[in-house]
């Protein structure tokens, strides 16, 4: 652990240094809520019309929105769980690391909840549909993972401006963020409906 190391290191890490730091640690779980549903929702329109198992699905009664909502889930589902589950273990070695330091348990806090409850959910929600639109414009897999993994570029210069102190990454910075994803989101999911096209993937996609 990167806390202890310096710890040991350096006689210990000063109490009022430390929340800053775990702030940006936490961050952290934003990039990865990021950077998961990259494999399955890239793979999730291209993949399967390459393995010809799109064709019987296009083919149903079942909307374009109905669609890439289904497919969106799918790679929805297991980033949250993953996140949550790595979040977990996180806050909990964290707080038997900082306890002696600190003098009470760091978290569970608001700037924790904001991430795991808000920011992660959202940025995951981004990245899933912006792996969707890649892989519903393109033919081929790889070209769509490359295309979707560049979601994970805004939220690295977001926590690499608050390690260099150009923001602050508290409550109300990480509330405003939200926000601004929470826009975008739903500015991408009009750019997914609108783009997704069933006829052209049935006959033009070879």
């Amino acid at each position: 652990m990167v806390i202890k190391f310096e710890g040991n290191k350096n006689g210990g890490i000063p109490a009022a240094v430390l929340p800053g730091l775990l702030n940006s640690f936490s961050f952290f779980f934003v990039i990865i809520a990021a950077l998961l549903p990259t494999p399955i929702a890239s793979y999730s329109i291209v993949g399967e019309k390459v393995e010809k198992s799109l064709e019987p699905l296009l083919a149903t009664p079942t909307t374009d929105g109905e669609i890439l909502l289904g497919k969106s889930i799918a790679a929805f589902l297991p980033t949250i769980i993953a996140t949550y589950a790595g979040a977990t273990i996180f806050m909990i070695l964290i707080d038997n690391v900082t306890h002696s330091t600190l003098g009470y348990l760091y978290f569970p806090n608001w700037t924790i909840g904001v991430i795991l409850l808000l920011l992660a959910p959202l940025a995951a929600v981004l990245s899933v549909e912006l792996n969707v639109i890649a892989s519903a414009r393109v033919s081929d897999v790889r070209a769509a993972s490359q295309l979707g993994a560049l979601m994970f570029l805004p939220f690295t210069a977001i926590y690499v401006a608050g390690e260099i102190g150009l923001i602050s990454l508290d409550t109300n910075n990480l509330l405003i963020i939200s926000a601004i994803v929470a826009a975008l989101d739903v500015v991408l999911f009009r750019i997914s409906t609108a783009t997704f096209r069933r006829d052209e993937i049935l006959t033009k996609w070879k």
